[in-house]
């Protein structure tokens, strides 16, 4: 039977207000000016003490969680309360909560030119599910409007606004995937964003909750609630954060730093990375992948890593973690300096699940190591055509065990890498349990924090083994924090055309969620494999991602490497080198991204958002906040009709250095070869400048494309340097490239200044104006005669 519970707030000390009703409690926490908390512990059975999730401005949490209601990592600011008989009013100088106690809801408002504006609302009848009134899951009901635009939930298919869409928040191995279509995929991320186009508003809401979840954006419709949406959890507590933006940046990047720092990994980790399946799964596979590297020198194609899939552990015609099949790779030492010998580092492919038939199995059983069913014994899971055991990461042993592997049979090998796959954890069995660092409960509660902690099992082996070098890896699973540890990507796709443009929708959402290091596997996964056409599109798109890889598995047993197309080869190759030369401006946004809690890739509404058009669905992206791309992901096309932005400076095209004024629609040319990128009027970016080949793709020359403003205008650009290599950035030794432009109509004066103690590998740099300049130009108080200048430093 329903009934409407009547709430009184009975406490309100350090930032925490309780609230009580005859059977349920509620607490609010005032954690930020813009950042609230609700907590309601419906499961009065099994409770998450911790939290892996929430690290506000934190590199890194215990293997065993934080405690959940530990709130000192935030500012917990001043805050007012007001009550009455029907409600309690919460607020900071930007975000009020008002709580309604009858039946218990609660409306958000933003301050707005002094006055309080209603930005979101609980829906007014059963927004939570009080005594199990709507059943056994955990459930938050709020007001819908049709106006209204939903992004984010992480790596989701289709179109990028979610409104009218009911998405699942379940892990599984969808290889093969629908890029428009499929659901689930591989991460929980329960987090998404809300703007409100009339007030040009944002808030986002993110669920501390890690079982699988229904995420209904408004596709359900029932006449006696009005306009709704809802999440819906399996198990747990209600446990959600409100941020207020009212800025969607704002938004993303509150979020970001409340669950943790992107990691800042190895250079290296931006150029191209080689991969597979079919080499490894090759009866010799050595000499398969020595090819791979004899080719790339052939070709003359830049490699900095290769992704060493699971067929090097296969006994037979299955996987075994930690195994190494000497017959396929008789000298893996040799192989490793082989590919370190011509600059490429090695990331090695790991899985948390042992078949049966392991020949570790019955050891780790015995300590006991596993997932475990209801009698104690290890649980039983599909995985690939066989069946085996996951490893419990919640078991100090495990991470041990795992660690020690890692050091034993890849670090020690010479592997560089983790590659840390099939992590998705598919566990459905609610009995099964997880050893939760003594406190055991049923794995549904825990499956995205075992993938988290696997990453981070990873993380430290690597870390321990070289303390003197940034970790790297790669995860295709993960949920909320796993940027502390990994770089990701959109697992295994399919070959067709509109795959680039719903993983570019994809990866943006990730971008919206805060997973900022992504890319996709350029040319598909699996499928046959894709025509020259597709092949040269996907891979100009792929080179503006900060993940950059070409992988497959394709059904027609064809390879895809850039030179599966001879004919195409110049195209390819000079696309592997236009890569290598925009790594200096990637490294400094990953920078951005670890420091300041920046995206990479971001959507054009995002730095735009006052441009209502840029909300429309379209298939540009912008890299940083000057950089704008339009890739070509039609068939056959050769033009491209694109969007501009509204800014105040206009665009160039970055290859024809045509101006054009923001806020309008344009058709550029588009040839085969060719990729269209327009950067901001006032914008600066650092390259690899030179000559660039297989054997010299180190980050050794530099150079500067400057887009001068048209008439009047001043800028300052700070560009970050450091090795790239080693921990010597946390002790401060970095550098800084200082460039400040001030343009008139008839002059454009740039000064360039050298800050830091990280001593750069290049001793001048080479300036480039666009060639159609007719100003003149003075660079540190000299002028120049050309669009073009070497300047010492």
């Amino acid at each position: 039977m329903i009934k409407k519970l009547k709430f009184q707030l009975v406490h309100n000390e350090n930032n925490r207000l309780e609230f009580t009703s005859e059977s349920e409690k509620v607490e609010i926490y005032v954690l930020e000016e813009d950042i609230f908390r609700v907590f309601m512990p419906f499961d009065k059975e099994n409770r998450l003490e911790k939290t892996w999730t929430i690290a506000p401005g934190m590199e890194d949490v215990p293997f065993e969680g934080r405690d959940r209601f530990d709130i000192s990592p935030f500012q917990l600011p001043a805050y007012t309360v007001e009550e009455s008989e029907e409600k309690v009013e919460v607020y900071t100088g930007k975000l009020k909560a008002v709580i309604w106690l009858n039946g218990f809801y609660i409306d958000w408002s933003m301050k707005s030119n002094g006055s309080w504006v209603k930005v979101a609302g609980d829906r007014k009848t059963q927004s939570y599910n009080f005594n199990q009134s709507l059943g056994e899951s955990v459930c938050h009901y709020m007001e819908r409007d049709r106006s209204e635009k939903y992004y984010g939930l992480g790596e989701k298919g289709g179109l990028m606004d979610r409104h009218h869409k009911r998405y699942q928040m379940r892990t599984i191995d969808a290889m093969g995937y629908d890029a428009e279509t499929t659901d689930p995929l591989y991460k929980h991320i329960p987090f998404y964003l809300v703007y409100q186009p009339e007030l040009e508003a944002s808030y986002g809401i993110f669920y501390d909750n890690y079982s699988d979840s229904i995420f209904d954006m408004g596709a359900e419709l029932d006449n006696y609630h009005g306009f709704y949406r809802y999440y819906q959890a399996e198990k747990g507590d209600m446990d959600y954060y409100f941020i207020l933006g009212p800025k969607i940046s704002q938004v993303v990047e509150r979020y970001t730093w409340m669950t943790g720092k992107t990691i800042l990994p190895p250079k290296w980790s931006l150029g191209y990375s080689g991969s597979t399946m079919t080499y490894t799964d090759a009866p010799d596979a050595q000499q398969q992948l020595k090819k791979f590297v004899e080719d790339c020198c052939a070709f003359d194609i830049p490699c900095d890593s290769f992704q060493l899939s699971s067929g090097y552990t296969s006994i037979g015609d299955k996987r075994y973690v930690f195994n190494w099949n000497h017959s396929k790779v008789p000298e893996p030492v040799e192989m490793n300096k082989h590919f370190h010998e011509n600059g490429i580092r090695v990331c090695a492919n790991i899985k948390p699940c042992l078949l049966d038939d392991h020949p570790e199995y019955e050891d780790l059983k015995e300590q006991g190591l596993f997932i475990k069913n209801e009698d104690g014994s290890p649980e039983i899971s599909q995985f690939w055509d066989a069946i085996g055991s996951y490893v419990d990461f919640t078991n100090p042993h495990t991470i041990q065990w795992w660690k020690d592997r890692i050091k034993e049979t890849l670090l020690s090998y010479g592997i560089d890498s983790t590659w840390n796959d099939n992590n998705e954890y598919e566990i459905w069995d609610e009995r099964a349990t997880a050893e939760n660092f003594g406190r055991p409960l049923s794995i549904q509660y825990v499956k995205p924090i075992q993938t988290l902690l696997m990453m981070k099992a990873s993380f430290e082996a690597q870390q321990e083994y070289e303390q003197q070098k940034r970790p790297y890896l790669i995860s295709r699973s993960g949920g909320p924090g796993m940027h502390r540890y990994v770089q990701t990507w959109s697992g295994d796709n399919f070959t067709e055309w509109k795959t680039i443009r719903y993983n570019l929708k994809m990866g943006l959402s990730l971008s919206l969620s805060g997973i900022y290091n992504f890319g996709h596997d350029i040319g598909g996964f699996a499928g046959k494999a894709p025509e020259p056409e597709l092949f040269i599109r996907w891979i100009q798109n792929g080179i503006f991602h900060p993940r950059f890889t070409i992988h497959s598995w394709n059904e027609d047993k064809t390879v895809n490497v850039p030179w599966m197309y001879p004919e195409h080869m110049k195209i390819v190759r000079n696309l592997m080198k236009e890569r290598v030369k925009w790594i200096p401006y990637f490294y400094h946004l990953l920078y951005e991204a670890h420091e300041n809690y920046q995206p990479i890739l971001a959507p054009t509404f995002y730095h735009f958002q006052d441009d209502e058009r840029t909300f429309q669905e379209n298939d540009e992206f912008m890299v940083g906040k000057d950089l704008l791309i339009a890739s070509v992901m039609d068939k056959g096309h050769t033009q491209r009709e694109l969007y501009l932005p509204e800014n105040q400076n206009g665009w160039y095209d970055v290859e024809t250095e045509d101006w054009y004024k923001g806020g309008r629609a344009i058709k550029v040319e588009a040839p085969l070869e060719r990729i269209p990128k327009f950067a901001q009027a006032g914008s600066v970016f650092p390259i690899r400048d030179g000559e660039i080949t297989f054997e010299q793709k180190e980050d050794t020359e530099r150079g500067l494309l400057v887009f001068p403003f048209q008439g009047e205008g001043r800028t300052r650009k700070t560009f970050y340097e450091d090795d790239g290599v080693t921990l010597d950035y946390k002790e401060g030794i970095v550098t800084w490239l200082e460039i400040v432009m001030n343009t008139t109509e008839e002059t454009i004066e740039l000064a360039i200044k050298v800050n830091g103690d990280y001593k750069l590998p290049y001793s001048s740099l080479n300036v480039h104006f666009p060639e159609r300049e007719k100003r003149t130009i003075v660079v540190n108080d000299k002028e120049i005669d050309q669009t073009s200048c070497e300047l010492e430093l």
